[in-house]
């Protein structure tokens, strides 16, 4: 990761029983604590059921799969910056989350195609603290490595919120949750862990030049440090630059970043993006005969990019880069990445995915196989291996459906919040979920009382039920798509004076203003749902459960991209209740 720079301050010490007096005392006075919105619950709040997420995208329809073959991207929507590591016949594989709460989804696969979430690293505030941060802040580029010297599993991230910095965790099994965070005293981003099979540990990590030594914008190095396995702590005095600027300073590389070490025939290999993460986004790698250097680059790089191809291409992926090799149950080398699937209009709604690719290490250096050509919709399963995608709990791909109507005792991992733990703002009812409103508006960088599901196609429909009837014009349930807080949609139902509104108010740059409101009936529940056909939007409702009313017409995609929202995320679809709207119907 790139781009972004913050300085880190830690938090100071509270006394832990005059925490727990003041937050049971602020819990019934609707105050803050440590950025935790806690209120009492509302008498009105909503109630969401029967949520359908079904994707559409042309490319699935135009290729459908044959006997032997699964769909690339792996794992489509803002699952960005994956890392991936092996104990016997488990695969475990990460991911930037940023402000997203719980941070880190973690998935798990025995074929490198069927996977399945079995949760996030980061699943309590004590781990994560983002609840005062912008969405793309928080935490970025993780690694996860099993050590089989001391039998642990660890993941090693940065985490630009909550006086952390650069952070690891670590467990004997990663289905029964992770440590505390460790604190490491080292500047920089994109850490990671390599652990030799002679008992050493190293870290590996993007970082700025020697003070006074930056050459130009985006130069940056690779910097290894020795690690203690027994104080999980880098050793004061190790730190040695093993690449500058990358593959050849003379071109002036930018953003040498998310650095892997490797060890393949008793030689050390480092593998590291190259670009930033955009068009010219690549993935590199040197090798050296020790793992503090010095590093020689291959002389084929770059191993991996969709930078030299036409951008008018059928069925684009481009911005590949960001990756993490691992040996697969055939015996042969993949790798994932990242990528994207912009939509017709090259807008970047959906976020930066994950793809794989098989490896060919049969030469000096690893390659990724067709890794520069256009990359395809569909691969080849490793020999073996039956596509269980969509299926028996496994994670779907393609064009396919998701629905809950919330009567689970656990909520989905895929269901997300943003700052602030899910558990502060739901309850489950027997009429569906309940969202608890937080005075606190989708535009504030605070908690928000809102749960997402990713966009993970670029033509959608997102529906659900709602059973609402606010009190004021304070007071406004529905949906949202967001980008950022200060690029979003809001679709929901609010008051004025006597009367009921369904309102549609669109945020481009922290600016609002109100799209359409039309007066609505709210005695019986409301059918609310955004769709998109690429870059075209549409919001509608439904009194009678089927006949849908459009409001506002199409409306443009584009706050919804990247493109023009900036930033690292993709596009978030939320179950969003506030007391504190400013929709207002016209």
């Amino acid at each position: 990761m790139n781009r972004i720079k913050f300085r880190i301050t830690p938090l100071g010490n509270r006394q832990f029983v005059l925490l727990c007096v003041f937050m049971t005392l602020f819990s019934f006075m609707g105050l803050e604590v440590n950025g935790q919105t806690k209120v009492k619950m509302a008498k009105n709040a909503p109630v969401f059921s029967n949520f359908v997420y079904e994707g559409n995208d042309q490319v699935y329809n135009n290729n459908p799969l044959k006997e032997g073959e699964f769909y690339n991207p792996i794992l489509q929507g803002a699952y960005p910056d994956p890392a991936i590591t092996r104990k016997g016949g488990d695969y475990y594989m990460v991911h930037s989350s940023f402000a997203m709460f719980p941070g880190v989804p973690i998935f798990h696969s025995r074929d490198l195609v069927n996977w399945t979430q079995i949760g996030h690293v980061l699943d309590r505030t004590s781990q994560l603290n983002v609840h005062d941060t912008g969405i793309s802040a928080g935490v970025y580029a993780p690694d996860i490595e099993y050590n089989p010297n001391n039998d642990t599993f660890y993941m090693i991230t940065t985490a630009f919120a909550g006086g952390l910095g650069n952070i690891v965790v670590k467990t004997k099994d990663p289905l029964q949750g992770w440590s505390e965070p460790n604190k490491l005293q080292f500047d920089g981003i994109d850490p990671s862990l390599f652990f030799d099979d002679n008992g050493k540990a190293y870290v590996v990590h993007n970082d700025a030049p020697d003070k006074g030594k930056e050459l130009y914008e985006g130069h940056r190095v690779i910097k290894i440090w020795e690690y203690d396995l027994e104080k999980d702590q880098v050793v004061a005095g190790t730190d040695k630059i093993i690449v500058d600027g990358g593959v050849d300073i003379e071109k002036k590389p930018v953003w040498i970043e998310a650095p892997h070490i490797y060890k393949k025939d008793g030689r050390y290999y480092l593998m590291c993006a190259e670009g930033g993460t955009g068009g010219n986004h690549s993935e590199v790698v040197f090798v050296s005969d020790d793992p503090k250097g010095p590093y020689t680059p291959a002389q084929n790089n770059p191993i991996l990019t969709q930078r030299y191809l036409d951008p008018n291409r059928p069925n684009k992926v481009d911005w590949a880069g960001h990756a993490d090799l691992v040996e697969g149950p055939d015996g042969r080398y993949y790798g994932v990445f990242l990528g994207i699937r912009p939509n017709e209009k090259n807008r970047v709604n959906i976020g930066r995915e994950t793809f794989i690719l098989p490896v060919d290490w049969s030469g000096d250096f690893p390659v990724f196989i067709n890794g520069l050509i256009p990359i395809e919709p569909k691969l080849k399963m490793p020999e073996g291996v039956e596509n269980k995608t969509g299926e028996e709990g496994y994670f779907p791909n393609g064009n396919f459906t998701f629905i809950d109507n919330f009567s689970s005792e656990k909520l989905d991992h895929r269901w997300i919040g943003l700052r602030g733990p899910r558990e502060d703002f739901i309850s489950s009812t027997k009429k569906g979920l309940k969202i608890n409103p937080f005075p606190v508006n989708i535009k504030e960088i605070k908690p928000t009382s809102t749960l997402f599901h990713r966009q993970q196609h670029n033509t959608f429909t997102y529906t659900t039920t709602l059973d609402y009837r606010p009190a004021s014009e304070k007071d406004l349930a529905g949906i949202v798509a967001l980008q950022s807080e200060s690029f979003n949609y809001v679709f929901g139902i609010t008051k004025k004076d006597k009367d009921h509104y369904v309102v549609l108010q669109r945020t481009e740059k922290g600016q609002s203003k109100i799209i359409a409101s039309s007066k609505i009936d709210v005695r019986k529940p409301i059918r609310l749902q955004v769709k998109a056909d690429e870059d075209d939007y549409q919001f509608s409702y439904s009194t009678n459960g089927t006949d849908f009313v459009n409001l506002g017409g199409t409306v443009s995609g584009d706050i919804l991209s990247t493109n023009v929202a900036g930033g690292f995320t993709g596009t978030l679809l939320g179950l969003y209740a506030t007391s504190a709207n400013d929709a207002f119907p016209q």
